[in-house]
């Protein structure tokens, strides 16, 4: 038999491994778009997009996880009826939901779009993104179906041929409607992407058709949805609550653009540039401050399920061992990925997207990103704990004060208060969780590794500008001067942690219990 731990683990390497190919295949495609596209054509992309994922949440109303969850409990149960029901009931509801709301979305476009986009010129690429939320809603839910079945090699392979086909689709598309203007461009990148997932989704109903579970003589879906009305009521029972969280997300990531782009107009910056900037930050920093944290976010959806036993066995120790090694490995990512991304945030931005204006910026925010590694196991804990509402209430607190500090901030510093206000909003989010969290069960923290490791950044940012220095005053190119230099600073930082014993584990017993 498995033990927990070594399953929580387990779980954690498989969806590392998955996340990494899937996270190296959509930075490749984002590099390809920010090069073709320039920060101008990004800032339009960005601007289009957010509106999407506020339909794919209202539509999918938490179900994927809800699936995924009841999938697993019918399968131990040999109840394979009920898997189909759960799947034929699931889909009916989001599909109607979404191609609903798909077609509200495209007859409102225009009155949508007067409101959302400071830049007429996002109209096209907004239109060109709307038919991907039903797309996206099934693919969803068959995910949870698979996710349920334990065949997570189905869903790697789906996202794999994903983000390939987007490759090759984006390339094409924005080659041939380049010669029209910007604006086409930005909405053939997004077609691209409808395309993409619509590949994806073929791909999941073939798999379906192969591994899915057979019909009984007379089961038709008909029957399913007649009889579906309490398997509804379970996947809402689950679904509803983490459903708030992505509404309200997606609701501020619609806004956001048109925040941004206010308090920057505010500052004297006009739409045009003020579009750059925005590109820049969201096409060009973020995705490298988010490239490293795949392990992390593989981490928590491992987590959940792993402290929500715990919780339910009443094994205090075992939670607070599995917070220990979350917190630590994400000590362990987080830390050098922060020093690469500040110390060598003019280098990257300039070898990857040819925009060393872009460096300034990953300088300002890779410090305080380095709170989030620690932020997605944190929230992974607060779900597994079943505090889902103290989550969502951290979040709604957290996203006020940010909206805040990025309209105070950007409308006196420009794009570069702008990049305060976001990094505040990931500092007051996590700090609302660790409190949470210590209010709840209590914390125990051995603040020696982080300290120890905090000198171990200090020395490694030391040593990587030295060596970068020295590779470059050899006439060595940009691109095998930051390779270098970034592999032998990681060197010495893992040597330092060796020798310094930072990340070996102190056993401790806490005397800490959970007040239930």
């Amino acid at each position: 038999m498995v033990q927990p731990s070594q399953s929580f683990m387990r779980g954690t390497f498989v969806l590392s491994v998955a996340a990494f190919i899937n996270r190296i295949l959509g930075f490749i495609s984002g590099i390809f778009v920010a090069r073709m596209l320039g920060a101008e054509g990004i800032g339009l992309l960005m601007m289009a997009h957010p509106l999407v994922p506020l339909v794919i949440t209202i539509t999918e109303l938490g179900l994927p996880v809800a699936i995924s969850k009841l999938v697993a409990e019918a399968y131990a149960r040999d109840e394979r009826e009920k898997v189909r029901r759960i799947l034929h009931v699931s889909l009916a509801v989001t599909s109607i939901l979404s191609v609903s709301l798909t077609t509200v979305s495209l007859l409102g476009s225009e009155w949508i779009a007067s409101i959302l986009l400071s830049d007429p010129r996002a109209y096209y690429a907004m239109l060109a993104i709307t038919p991907i939320a039903p797309i996206v809603a099934v693919s969803a839910v068959l995910k949870g179906y698979f996710r349920g079945k334990q065949q997570m090699k189905t869903i790697a392979a789906s996202d794999v041929l994903e983000h390939t086909v987007q490759i090759a689709c984006v390339l094409a598309m924005v080659h041939l409607l380049m010669p029209y203007g910007i604006a086409y461009a930005a909405a053939g990148a997004m077609a691209a992407s409808v395309a993409s997932e619509a590949i994806s989704l073929l791909f999941l109903l073939a798999s379906y058709k192969l591994y899915g579970e057979s019909k009984e003589p007379g089961e038709t879906w008909v029957r399913h949805l007649k009889q579906g009305r309490r398997t509804l009521s379970e996947l809402l029972q689950i679904g509803l609550p983490t459903t708030g969280h992505g509404v309200i997300q997606s609701l501020f990531g619609a806004f956001q653009p048109l925040l941004i782009t206010t308090s920057l107009a505010l500052a004297g910056i006009g739409t045009v540039l003020a579009t750059k900037q925005f590109g820049m930050l969201a096409g060009y920093v973020y995705p490298l401050l988010f490239m490293p944290g795949f392990i992390t976010h593989s981490l928590s959806t491992a987590l959940i399920p792993a402290i929500s036993e715990a919780a339910t066995n009443k094994n205090s120790l075992l939670i607070h061992k599995q917070m220990d090694q979350a917190l630590r490995l994400g000590l362990l990512i987080g830390a050098p990925a922060t020093v690469i991304l500040f110390e060598w945030a003019i280098p990257l931005t300039t070898l990857i997207y040819d925009a060393p204006e872009a460096g300034l910026l990953l300088k300002v925010m890779a410090p305080m990103f380095f709170l989030h590694y620690f932020d997605a196991p944190l929230h992974a804990i607060l779900l597994g704990l079943g505090r889902a509402n103290t989550s969502l209430w951290n979040y709604v607190v957290a996203t006020a004060f940010k909206a805040l500090a990025i309209f105070v901030f950007g409308s006196q510093f420009g794009i570069v208060g702008v990049a305060y206000g976001l990094g505040f909003g990931i500092v007051i989010l996590t700090l609302l969780n660790f409190l949470s969290i210590s209010s709840l069960i209590g914390f125990y923290w051995d603040i020696g590794p982080y300290i120890k490791s905090g000198i171990c950044m200090v020395l490694m940012a030391l040593c990587g500008r030295w060596i970068f220095g020295y590779l470059n005053d050899q006439g060595l190119p940009l691109l095998w001067s930051l390779l270098g230099s970034i592999a032998l600073s990681l060197l010495f930082y893992f040597v330092a942690l060796t020798f310094t014993d930072t990340m070996k584990r102190r056993r401790k017993r806490s005397n800490l219990s959970i007040p239930w």
